[in-house]
């Protein structure tokens, strides 16, 4: 994995990890929900800025804004950094995903990562976001649990990534489920107790 760093010099890579925080941190579903005159997302439900809790506003253009802008701000970063060599698009893309969940702008309180992990993933390897979304859609579907939907997928991910042929992403990935996984303590609590609402309730 070494390799792939070792081909760009260390200017580029740490450009392209300023690059990709400072695109991730940016805190769309703040911004987004203020200017549609929805208020301060922080103060509903989670007091989370991803799309999830913006949907807890009753918009769903709005959530749904939020979550391509999520998503789109991974992408851009890999897609961006990456003409650089594959190192420098796979530091822009872990940094993207590390500046949703810990925004400056914000005292490092951000996201869960999920939207922008999908992004950074769509930038890298496209077709691993089938395997998150088939995942996802039958986790969904059979528990009804939008919170243990994305914890398999982000499970299965690396380990998809592994046998795809992508070792090197699969690490790279491996290591931001882990992160994803520890943001989602709280719903993991609640999974456990019985207390996580389903899809389609008020709370998730």
């Amino acid at each position: 994995m070494t390799d792939i760093f070792t081909s760009q010099t260390p200017l580029v890579l740490l450009l392209a990890s300023l690059f990709g925080y400072l695109l991730g941190s940016i805190p769309f579903g703040l911004v987004i929900t203020k200017f549609a005159g929805l208020g301060d997302v922080r103060n509903i439900g989670s007091g989370n800025i991803g799309a999830t809790n913006v949907l807890r506003t009753g918009n769903k253009k709005v959530a749904a804004g939020v979550l391509l802008a999520d998503l789109l701000k991974g992408t851009i970063a890999v897609i961006i950094a990456q003409n650089f060599g594959l190192g420098a698009g796979m530091l822009a893309g872990l940094c993207a995903f590390l500046g949703h969940l810990f925004p400056v702008w914000l005292k490092f309180k951000g996201g869960k990562g999920v939207a922008t992990y999908i992004g950074v993933l769509l930038g890298l390897a496209p077709m691993a976001v089938l395997v998150f979304a088939v995942v996802w859609l039958s986790v969904a579907f059979i528990f009804k649990y939008s919170s243990l939907a994305a914890l398999c997928a982000l499970t299965i991910v690396p380990v998809a990534l592994y046998f795809l042929g992508y070792a090197n992403l699969a690490i790279l990935f491996g290591i931001m489920s882990i992160i994803a996984i520890a943001k989602h303590h709280e719903n993991i609590g609640r999974l456990l107790s019985g207390t996580e609402s389903k899809i389609g309730g008020k709370k998730t």
